[in-house]
């Protein structure tokens, strides 16, 4: 029998987060998070989300163990300002056990028939900002430390209590030697001179947070059209601000200006930190620090974790600025491989901004809904 206990303290939020360490041991392709990162982001006192959003966070047991995991979450502006009556389930992790899922998934549809919602969908976090959907290829490749990994077998228990796909996103991955400069240098220069933007690096973490508030609000901007997004409040963007920002080498940002000195495009690269963190196993100390310090140096894998453009630039061959930038300081680093991070399968834009770097897609993940 499957029983399931709402986590009520710091210690069984423990439990929570380190669950997964025991599903997932001695897997050479899932990535750890760091434990107390991972604490900080479900602490109400912390994360800014909780202003705007609900969760309850559920352990499934079954003989006195713990064979499951799931955070129900309701994001009030998507549900209030936006209309969408939806509710969220993510860090969803189980036992290949029909009855512990089973559990969690009625848990869920319980909180959001209550609240009067339309649908239940998942596996999503808080906001666009967090990890999303359940790998359905791609098992045999290490995660990243921003996409969930999981066993072939949990799509497997979304088909069978009747939930459908709703929405697909693709990982891909190219040598950087596919990057040729012809496909995007000339650009630069055209679109340089025909509109007066410019390139604006940074060699500093301090140069750069005078101007990240200004790059979360294009990022409001660039991604309000698309399925599912929810915008940053201003709270969430001196969250993440402190968050990411300084994880990220200052020379792996870059912006592009208008002639008046505004924000029109930004890209965001992260060295890959897979192996650093499974060599950190979820702990900063003694070691762990070392090891994602001599990935941030000397990572010769990257992933690009964000692009984005003004609504008014989009189409224009703004990024060819960016690709421009990012090939000068990726010949200078040694970088070999790129990594892109989820992108909707629907979003064609960006698979066309792609298109000469030759990418193949190595993992799919969904998000599955279910109505109530």
């Amino acid at each position: 029998m499957v029983t399931l206990k709402e986590v009520t303290n710091k210690s069984e939020l423990k439990d929570f987060v380190k669950f997964p360490f025991t599903l997932y041991k001695g897997s050479p392709y899932w990535v750890p998070p760091i434990i107390s990162d991972e604490m900080a982001s479900f602490d109400k006192t912390i994360n800014p989300v909780f202003k705007d959003a609900e969760a309850w966070f559920f352990l499934a047991y079954k003989d006195n163990k713990i064979v499951g995991r799931v955070a129900a979450i309701i994001n009030g502006i998507e549900i209030n300002h936006q209309n969408v009556k939806k509710m969220r389930f993510g860090w969803f992790d189980f036992i290949d056990d029909y009855e512990v899922s089973e559990a969690m998934f009625n848990k869920v549809a319980e909180i959001g028939s209550k609240h009067n919602l339309s649908y239940m969908e998942g596996p999503v976090g808080f906001s666009n900002m967090d990890k999303v959907g359940v790998l359905t290829e791609g098992f045999d490749h290490i995660s990243t430390m921003i996409t969930w990994y999981n066993y072939p077998y949990y799509a497997k228990h979304f088909e069978r209590f009747g939930f459908v796909k709703e929405k697909g996103y693709l990982e891909s991955i190219f040598p950087f030697s596919n990057a040729d400069p012809k496909f995007f240098k000339k650009a630069n220069t055209l679109v340089k001179k025909r509109y007066g933007v410019k390139e604006l690096n940074f060699t500093s973490t301090k140069e750069v947070m005078p101007m990240v508030d200004q790059m979360f609000d294009l990022f409001n901007e660039s991604y309000a059209k698309l399925s599912s997004f929810v915008p940053m409040t201003d709270e969430q963007k001196n969250y993440f601000k402190k968050k990411y920002i300084s994880f990220i080498n200052p020379e792996y940002i870059k912006f592009v200006l208008d002639k008046d000195d505004k924000l029109i495009a930004f890209g965001i690269v992260m060295p890959s930190f897979s192996k650093a963190l499974q060599k950190a196993n979820g702990k900063l100390f003694p070691f762990g620090w070392y090891h994602l310090l001599n990935a941030k140096r000397n990572s010769k894998e990257v992933m690009f974790y964000l692009i984005g453009v003004h609504p008014e630039y989009q189409n224009k061959g703004v990024t060819a600025v960016i690709f421009n930038e990012y090939h000068k300081t990726f010949t200078e680093k040694g970088i070999e491989t790129c990594i892109r991070t989820p992108e909707l399968e629907d979003n064609i834009a960006i698979r066309q901004l792609w298109k000469h770097f030759d990418p193949k897609v190595y993992k799919k993940r969904s998000t599955f809904r279910k109505d109530l």
